[in-house]
């Protein structure tokens, strides 16, 4: 009897063999596809242990599916692409974010790239139907053994984050000079000097009383000096006036007793102290703080509300700003929806609501995303419009036949800076650089364009390693200080690329270290993980085990924590 649940418990032996049998069909698709990688990455096998056989290092981990914080899920989304069918991934046309070599040099590509230098749209698909309505083929990808594969392999992580950081810091930047209510966020071009003194003249730290000479002192009932009044007379020994925390103190004060430090006789008017008196005393002499000219804070320093109140007191209507980096979203893809649910094999934009935000934490002023579609002629027409300091691009930075983005720059005489990171999620991702408008001849000297997968957590990946240390280079600002933490749960690892995980933030227990734990749900098409994450974890290829410190990325909003600086974006 077969319920609901499955077979019937009665039922043991059979629902075995089943097993066994259904077992046995796994493991040797599972073989079949470690075996398919060896071919493909030409290394003699993927990094992983056989299955079947062979030792496995993991521990086992009982999990809880419903929980995306849950860290004992070790599941390497590498193994889930490589088994998934990838026709069910609506992402997968738009990012060869699942496969190691993505042929951008193949004759195809070239074809487009010349059909686009003549003028023509080139957005039909790139193989037209042959007679009987049969799909031509597309031209084979070299094999990494094949001699016509001359393609160098991509830059490592670390080296593609260099090139993006030392293109943002390529020429001077510009100054331009913002007033206080519109300078937060900005980087300072210049280093902020002092227009006077802090203070500016000797002032009352309390409410209290001002006296000159040894006490008791006499006083006049009635008089008095409050903050924002004009100098006062000197101060004769032997007298004492009353005063307001920030009025400028009478020449020849000694000191200034606090309202509960002192006793007032009213009938004698005679002024007594309870305590005994130092000389200065609770009076903040000019200057204090700093001298005219003295350096506040050095170029480069984000403004923040801190150093808004600092300059204002400082005497500075406007400050000297680097400009906000102008950034343009180009969102490339047929198959997006704007709005409702997914249907008919169209899916939701995930990326236009999250780029734009997520470049203004970096910094960046940005314009509304435009959807262009699978259009090379629109995409085409766009960047050469442009006139923003970096555009970036969503899909179509791999070789399939609506991928436009490579050979639309090849048109345009862009120069490729990187072409592919060995980075999962993310490895199709570019960092190109336009000709500007009316350069005909020498290194481009346009707009920077970033090119990121469709694929939502594998634009994360592009995000944080081409377009953050871009910008910083840009806007002038620092690059975030790299730092590492404990990583509590092991982390598998790509065979050969650096993987970038969701992780968030923990306290110790009990006197332990502060650490990272990963979250689950993070494959290159998935979100779940990442909105919950305040950092990635930059994990080696092979993989890290528990207890091993990593380098961890902020996320720009990530709060300012007892285990780091955090930062204010």
């Amino acid at each position: 009897m077969t319920g609901s649940d499955g077979p019937h418990r009665g039922s043991g032996g059979d629902v075995r063999a089943a097993g066994s049998a259904s077992e046995r069909a796994r493991e040797e698709e599972e073989r079949a596809v470690e075996q398919a990688l060896a071919l493909v990455c030409g290394s003699g096998g993927s990094g992983r242990s056989d299955r079947s056989g062979g030792s496995d290092d993991r521990p086992s981990r009982s999990r809880d599916p419903q929980d995306p914080l849950d860290p004992r899920d070790s599941r390497d989304p590498w193994d889930e692409d490589l088994n998934a069918d990838r026709s069910s991934d609506p992402h997968a046309r738009r990012s060869s974010d699942n496969d190691p070599y993505d042929g951008r040099g193949s004759d195809l590509a070239k074809g487009r790239a010349n059909e686009l230098r003549d003028g023509r749209a080139a957005t039909a698909p790139a193989t037209a139907p042959a007679p009987g309505g049969e799909q031509l083929p597309l031209p084979d990808r070299p094999s990494p053994g094949d001699p016509a594969n001359t393609s160098p392999p991509p830059p490592s992580w670390d080296r593609a984050r260099a090139v993006a950081a030392r293109a943002g810091r390529g020429g001077p930047p510009a100054t331009i000079r913002v007033p206080l209510d519109r300078a937060l966020g900005h980087v300072l071009a210049e280093a902020l000097g002092a227009l006077t003194d802090l203070p500016s003249f000797d002032t009352s730290a309390m409410d209290g009383w001002a006296v000159a000479g040894p006490g008791p002192w006499a006083f006049e009932a009635g008089a008095g000096l409050l903050a924002g009044r004009g100098p006062a007379a000197a101060l004769p020994d032997g007298t004492a006036v009353r005063i307001a925390t920030g009025a400028r103190v009478p020449p020849d004060t000694t000191a200034v007793i606090r309202s509960e430090h002192a006793h007032v006789d009213e009938a004698r008017s005679l002024l007594h102290a309870r305590r005994s008196v130092v000389t200065g005393q609770d009076i903040r002499p000019r200057g204090q703080e700093c001298r005219s000219g003295e350096q506040l804070v050095p170029a480069g320093t984000v403004v923040t509300p801190a150093v808004l109140g600092l300059a204002a007191a400082a005497g500075y209507d406007a400050l000297p700003v680097v400009p906000r980096p102008r950034v343009d979203i180009l969102v490339l893809g047929d198959e997006l929806l704007n709005a409702g649910l997914p249907h008919d094999g169209l899916i939701r934009d995930a990326l236009g609501p999250m780029l734009g935000p997520w470049l203004r934490a970096l910094g960046a002023e940005v314009s509304g995303p435009r959807r262009l579609g699978d259009d090379a002629g629109a995409l085409r027409d766009a960047l050469s419009s442009s006139d923003a300091d970096l555009i970036v691009t969503t899909g179509g930075t791999a070789a399939g036949p609506v991928d436009h983005v490579h050979p639309v720059l090849e048109a345009l005489g862009a120069e490729l800076l990187v072409d592919g990171v060995a980075v999962r999620p993310g490895h199709p991702m570019l960092l190109a650089r336009l000709r500007a408008s009316g350069q005909a001849e020498g290194p481009p000297d346009g707009p920077y364009l970033v090119g990121l997968p469709g694929n939502p957590l594998a634009a994360v990946s592009g995000l944080l390693t081409l377009a953050e240390p871009l910008l910083a280079g840009i806007a002038g600002r620092a690059a975030q200080d790299p730092y590492r933490a404990l990583v509590h749960a092991e982390v598998p690892g790509h065979p050969h690329d650096t993987r970038l995980v969701p992780v968030v933030h923990r306290p110790g227990r009990a006197g332990g270290r502060d650490h990272v734990a990963p979250l689950r749900y993070n494959g290159p098409a998935m979100l779940r993980g990442i909105a919950a994450a305040d950092g990635l974890a930059v994990v080696p290829p092979g993989g890290v085990r528990s207890g091993t410190e990593v380098e961890i990325l902020d996320l720009p909003w990530a709060p300012a924590t007892p285990w780091t600086e955090g930062c204010f974006t």
